[in-house]
């Protein structure tokens, strides 16, 4: 009991600074909760009515969505009196710990696959998009960087020492290149940012692939490891000639320097919500196994290369339909009326239609004592 005090003790306190930075950059506004809109309402013999009420839940996982589940909660908790605790401890920690049902929800950027989710008994579904990026710390530079993706590798993998380096020149014509050392910063962490990244390296580099590969934690060739991506950014604003990836929303509040990307048709494009749209916007979400969508180096002529959606994590079969439900309708009223918010931080959020295969998902496969509990029945609806 008391481990389980101390631990949302932890994760209220981490909310509370991750709000506080948050406060920096954007405004909490009350968001009217909007209820789904043409569904029938279930008997209330069909579903699992909760017996009691629910004052908070606890989630652990991806730094890379933090900021925008630290305003979620912060908005949800004022309209609906839910706390919902979230520790930002990295992609493999919440693997772990909803796999050890130390949480209610885990969260990951990377994707489990189809045979994992079963042997554990989860249930996976993306719950927001974003950008990873190369942010870069250069006192010399004058212009805009542009790097590509095995210009990006070469980097990671130690070929390329200095900035001034024929192969950054040539994506850089016109452009001041210092002579400084190039610093890799990596994750030092399990990290869905991390799978993320080398994912996308892995292919576009064959000798990446070859030497490193593609995972949530690899043995990096060179350079220095910052814990989470608030490490990784706080790393590349001390060290000049500092290269590092990060989500884009820790990149703008931290004043980082984005490189543009080459994409995977030859056009130079900048991380952003329409290039992360773009990225997304051929995606087979139902036809995915597990929703286990990847959306690095998507073909489009916007598309940001280094794109990614955020996965939740929960237990098919829950012990406690009270608190399954609030934890859903969290997840709902995040998808329907936290877009704005989303936005706000340089998040995309889901898509209508993806949210309707999302929640549908819901009804089929989450249950508590062998009943669906979504959606809630009419004595738990608000």
């Amino acid at each position: 009991m008391n481990t389980s005090i101390s631990r949302r003790r932890a994760a209220k306190l981490s909310l509370c600074l991750a709000l506080g930075l948050l406060a920096l950059g954007c405004k909490s506004k009350p968001v009217g909760h909007t209820l789904r809109p043409g569904a029938a309402a279930p008997r209330a013999t069909d579903n699992v009515m909760p017996s009691r009420p629910v004052h908070g839940i606890l989630g652990a996982g991806a730094t890379f969505p933090y900021p925008i589940y630290a305003r979620w909660a912060h908005d949800y908790h004022q309209k609906a009196g839910l706390e919902v605790n979230y520790q930002s401890i990295g992609s493999g920690g919440g693997i772990r710990q909803i796999k050890a049902k130390t949480v209610d929800f885990g969260a990951s950027d990377a994707p489990l696959k189809v045979e994992e989710l079963q042997e554990a008994g989860l249930v996976q579904f993306p719950m927001v998009m974003g950008a990873v990026v190369p942010a870069v710390h250069l006192d010399g530079l004058q212009g805009l960087l542009t790097l590509d993706g095995p210009t990006l590798a070469d980097l990671y993998l130690g070929k390329i020492t200095t900035w001034n380096d024929p192969k950054i020149a040539a994506l850089n014509p016109g452009v001041t290149l210092p002579t400084t050392a190039v610093t890799p910063v990596y994750r030092a962490d399990g990290s869905g940012t991390t799978w993320l990244f080398t994912n996308y390296l892995a292919k576009i580099s064959p000798e990446w692939q070859q030497k490193v590969g593609n995972d949530k934690s690899v043995s990096w060739p060179t350079g220095v490891g910052g814990k989470g991506n608030e490490g990784v950014a706080a790393y590349v604003q001390r060290v000049d000639g500092a290269i590092g990836y990060v989500e884009l929303a820790y990149a703008i509040q931290n004043t980082l320097t984005v490189a543009q990307m080459v994409n995977a048709l030859g056009h130079a494009v900048s991380a952003s919500i329409p290039s992360v749209q773009a990225a997304a916007a051929t995606a087979d979400w139902l036809g995915t196994p597990g929703m286990g969508v990847v959306l690095t180096n998507a073909a489009g002529p916007e598309a940001w290369p280094i794109a990614g959606a955020s996965f939740i994590l929960v237990h098919k079969e829950q012990i406690d339909p009270a608190k399954t439900v609030a934890m859903l309708k969290f997840f709902d009223d995040a998808y329907k009326t936290g877009g704005d918010a989303a936005r706000s931080l340089h998040y995309v959020p889901m898509p209508p239609g993806v949210i309707e295969i999302v929640e549908k998902t819901w009804t089929a496969a989450i249950t508590a004592g062998g009943k669906p509990v979504w959606p809630p029945a009419p004595a738990a609806a608000e």
